[in-house]
């Protein structure tokens, strides 16, 4: 099975968790989008939900099927949020950000009674790191903030380099909220609290993709002879 064969599977079955009256988190990426699309449909067929969405593309492809949608102002406290991962350890800790939507994923997935990754199986991880750490940081002082965040990595026993996001035009990225984005590339990253930690001691660091304690559970979708097999870390209920 393809990549988005196995995505629409996890997220298929992250759909039965759904039920009528929900107040859902809407996660981004191209999992998330797949999660969004199956919801559409279903609330096409009459299934009463609304969703907060996590970016203005998710927001944008919510619209589009169809989904009520609302702001964490309107209602700050969610039911469940369905949301993909770039990386996804045994004990539910996550890198998030590949899609430079981590602030406010971090942000609707605290407001959630649950978070659910969906992923297919090769976001299953040992130990995180090897997907480049995104690190969403303040345009004022960028350089100042940088070298600082440099520092923390290293206090924290990681090494590795750490690049300013580009666009595909070549400016820097500009998030939803108007920030930028570093990538670390750390490649292990031994004692991710202790990493989180010091990052949040950076004046400059408005968010990082460090996502622990956060999730609940995890659908992962595995090829087996051309057949999507699910597998679950954690409890669904």
């Amino acid at each position: 099975m393809s990549g988005p064969d196995l995505r629409r599977a996890a997220a298929a079955r992250a759909l039965d968790l759904v039920e009528p009256g929900m107040r859902l988190g809407l996660g981004t990426g191209s999992t998330a989008a797949a999660f969004v699309a199956l919801l559409g449909a279903r609330v096409r067929d009459g299934l009463d939900v609304v969703g907060v969405p996590t970016s203005e593309a998710t927001h944008a492809a919510a619209t589009r099927e169809g989904i009520r949608l609302a702001t964490l102002e309107e209602l700050p406290e969610l039911d469940l949020t369905i949301d993909g991962a770039d990386e996804v350890d045994a004990d539910l800790r996550l890198i998030k950000g590949g899609g430079a939507a981590l602030l406010r994923e971090k942000i609707v997935a605290c407001a959630s009674r649950r978070m659910v990754v969906i992923a297919d199986a090769a976001k299953r991880v040992g130990t995180l790191g090897a997907f480049p750490l995104p690190i969403e940081v303040n345009v004022f002082g960028l350089t100042a903030t940088r070298r600082a965040v440099e520092a923390a990595i290293a206090r924290a026993g990681c090494t590795g380099a750490v690049a300013l996001r580009m666009a595909p035009g070549g400016a820097p990225l500009t998030t939803d909220g108007g920030h930028h984005i570093l990538d670390a590339r750390l490649g292990r990253i031994a004692d991710a609290k202790r990493l989180s930690a010091l990052l949040w001691s950076v004046p400059g660091v408005v968010e990082h993709g460090l996502f622990l304690g956060i999730a609940t559970a995890a659908i992962l979708a595995e090829d087996r002879d051309g057949q999507a097999e699910i597998t679950v870390i954690g409890s669904l209920a």
